[in-house]
């Protein structure tokens, strides 16, 4: 099987043999370091060979009848139910009997099959197909099984290399009759089914994924055996009882939380028993927190929200104290001291992020306000007249006065021969006459025989 890193689907790159341990050539992999030692008495070399199915999902052993050294990443041809299976070979010689031990399997025991032969050609092509078959098929088997109503979840279906026999793998809270569902899955796809039950963890095992650590899982990559967790594992650790961060895929908490807890139970010998509450003037202190890295026991007093660390010799002094009945006047709690120590600053200036956008618009205004009073007429020095001489203006004091014009902004002003000449006019002297027409249409209409104006007639 190729590896999932090279290129070529052949494993030229890693030279592994299919056994990397990526992911991609196979999950569940134990590395073999007794592969290159030599044994005085090679007879007496296991006969049997660990053999998996999936990519590792599912694996067993298989006894090694022939001549032949298979090497990790063969495909072998099995003994199959009224045929023959193929599968991968994924771990051969002395450390297979460790693997045997461990799951309590005899090696001369008369139930284990045999390796027939390495497979062929036409052998891995009937694989192949075999394999390419299962997703349709369990998509089907999941709606037939939901048309039956069945309170079960078909996770995995496994077929044999040649086509006449079919495991399904589900999952189920109660007792399940599928006798039913059998007969139908046997007369629509022709072949004998097997229904294998496995547990919540397993499903999730085969399925694999990400945890939350950022890693796959371990039940996907390395953990084959499953024991019980209890929340009394996070208790222990000081962890808060959060079933939605203490919770696996699976769905059960956390296979993580009993990895450490054998240090966490060690290191919490050292702490008195019995200290959950101490009686002091202040009245009755209550342990919260126990910190097996500092060796402190946080209490908390009553109406009162500060926490209290004392130490391991302190409590015992007070619980000595407490079962004479007197109580204490004060815990002398210790006072926590940072570690962390105060980074030096360097020596060079960072400029990034010294400038801020209030200094920015300070600048702006006062540039702003500069060009305003620039534009002042009390700052020319053409104008004649200074600040007591200009009386007071209204809103268009700081406008220049418009009859001030330089000889290209002033041109001939051409007024009406009856309108007399006017002084600096308003605001509203640049303005074109209203009355677009000529001098001669702007006079009152004459009478055409007298030339005198017409005058209205009164009825």
């Amino acid at each position: 099987m190729g590896c999932g890193s090279c290129g070529t689907g052949t494993p030229n790159g890693c030279k592994s043999n299919g056994g990397c341990s990526t992911g991609g050539c196979n999950r569940l992999n134990v590395h073999d370091w007794l592969m290159n030692l030599p044994f005085s008495d090679p007879e007496s070399n296991c006969k049997i060979v660990e053999v998996s199915f999936k990519q590792g999902s599912r694996k067993e052993f298989y006894r090694n009848t022939t001549l032949h050294y298979f090497e990790k990443g063969d495909y072998v041809t099995l003994e199959g139910v009224s045929g023959y299976d193929v599968g991968e070979v994924s771990l051969t010689g002395e450390l297979v009997r460790i693997q045997m031990k461990k799951k309590g399997v005899d090696e001369f025991s008369p139930e284990i099959k045999k390796i027939l032969r390495r497979s062929n050609d036409r052998e891995i092509e009937s694989f192949q197909i075999s394999k390419s078959r299962e997703k349709e098929i369990l998509a089907r088997s999941r709606a037939i099984s939901r048309t039956m109503n069945l309170q079960m979840k078909l996770s995995e279906v496994e077929i044999q290399a040649d086509g006449k026999k079919a495991t399904f793998f589900y999952t189920a809270d109660d007792r399940v009759d599928f006798r039913e569902l059998i007969k139908i899955f046997a007369t629509d796809f022709k072949f004998k089914v097997e229904m294998r039950q496995i547990g919540i963890r397993q499903e999730a095992a085969k399925v694999g994924g990400i945890g939350s650590c950022g890693r796959e899982l371990c039940c996907s990559t390395w953990l084959n055996e499953f024991k019980s967790v209890n929340t009394t594992a996070a208790r222990y650790q000081n962890l808060s009882i959060n079933q939605t961060k203490l919770s696996g895929q699976c769905g059960r908490l956390k296979c993580c939380l009993n990895y450490e807890l054998d240090t966490y139970l060690d290191a919490l010998q050292q702490f008195p028993d019995y200290a959950d509450t101490l009686d002091t003037a202040m009245g009755t202190a209550h342990l919260i927190k126990k910190d097996i890295f500092k060796n402190l026991m946080w209490y908390v007093l009553p109406n009162n929200n500060k926490h209290y660390p004392l130490t391991i010799q302190r409590v015992k002094e007070i619980k000595k104290i407490n079962q004479q009945g007197q109580k204490v006047d004060e815990l002398q709690a210790i006072e926590i001291v940072n570690s962390k120590q105060k980074e030096a600053e360097p020596a060079f200036v960072e400029l990034v992020g010294q400038i801020s956008l209030q200094s920015l618009e300070k600048n702006d205004r006062k540039r702003r306000d500069q060009q305003r009073n620039d534009r002042r007429p009390d700052n020319r020095t053409g104008d004649s007249r200074g600040p007591q001489q200009q009386g007071p203006r209204g809103p268009q004091q700081n406008r220049p006065p418009q009859n001030q014009r330089g000889p290209q902004q002033q041109g001939p002003q051409q007024q009406s021969p009856n309108r007399p000449q006017q002084g600096p006019r308003g605001p509203h002297q640049n303005r074109p006459p209203q009355n677009p027409r000529g001098p001669e249409q702007n006079r009152p209409p004459r009478d055409s025989a007298e030339g005198a104006p017409i005058e209205p007639k009164n009825d």
